[in-house]
Formats: structure tokens, sequence, C-alpha cells
């Protein structure tokens, strides 16, 4: 019997060959996705995260001046910053929004009222970074609103 007709008849198959090429794949596509995710990654290296630090942090309730200053993750103030002030649990007429100057401080005027029976409340800040180096994706110190 020719060769040939040896392998057209063997019944055996390759036993290992299907199992081993899954995990083959399954191995590569992994390695695959945890590169992508690195790659992904060294762009954000370069961003730094925003902080608003009101002062004073608790207030009463009725009109005031704020001052915030908006640090980078370093500690760095930040200029060109624009503050925005919203109510929260605290409520507020509107939304007031400011640009931080060259020191990377702002001055908001806010008037801050509680709730019926409400002891306390909060003002939210957030920040819109001024470039692309910037982020601000967690949550930034609020203003604590405290009742008499």
């Amino acid at each position: 019997m020719r060769r040939q007709d040896r392998l057209q008849h063997d019944e055996r198959a390759i036993e290992g060959l299907p199992i081993r090429l899954v995990i083959a794949l399954v191995v590569g596509v992994a390695s695959l996705a945890v590169m992508m995710n690195t790659i992904q990654g060294l762009g954000e290296l370069g961003v730094s995260e925003l902080d608003a630090q009101p002062s004073p942090d608790v207030v009463e309730p009725g009109p005031q001046e704020v001052n915030v200053t908006v640090v980078d993750s370093g500690g760095d103030t930040v200029a060109n910053a624009t503050v925005v002030a919203k109510s929260g649990s605290a409520r507020l007429s509107g939304v007031t929004t400011a640009e931080t100057g060259a020191d990377g401080t702002v001055t908001l005027t806010v008037d801050p009222q509680l709730g019926p029976n409400r002891v306390e409340g909060t003002v939210e800040l957030d920040v819109k970074p001024p470039s692309d180096s910037y982020a601000d994706r967690r949550g930034n110190t609020d203003i604590l609103v405290v009742g008499g």
C-alpha cells in the first residue's frame, strides 16, 4: 500500500490539535487585549487630575463669596480653569461659573439655601480643565453648608 493511500484511510485524525489551536487563540487574544490597554494608557500618563479647593469649605446659608483654588495632582495651581458651582443637597438659584486667574484662584459668589428640616447640605464644584493635559474625573471637594 502506498503512503498516500495509507494517509487517506487513516481514521485517527489529529487528536490534540483542535484544543491546542483553541488554547493558542485564547492566549493570543488575551495578550493582544493587554497590549492594547497598555498602549491606550500611555496617552493618559501625561494627564494630571485636577481638584477644587474651596476656602472656606464650610459656610452658612445666605449670600457670600468663596475663594476656590484649582490644583493639579502635584499640588501646583492651574490658571484658566473654569470652576462651576451647582446645587448639591443645598440649593442654589442657578449655576455659577468663573475662570481662574494666573494664581489658579477664583472668587465665586454663591447663595446656598437649605431645604426644610435640613441642617446641612453641599454645594458641588466641578472644574473644566484649560487643556487636554488636565482632567477632572474624580469628585472635587464640596462646600459644606451648615444651618445655624
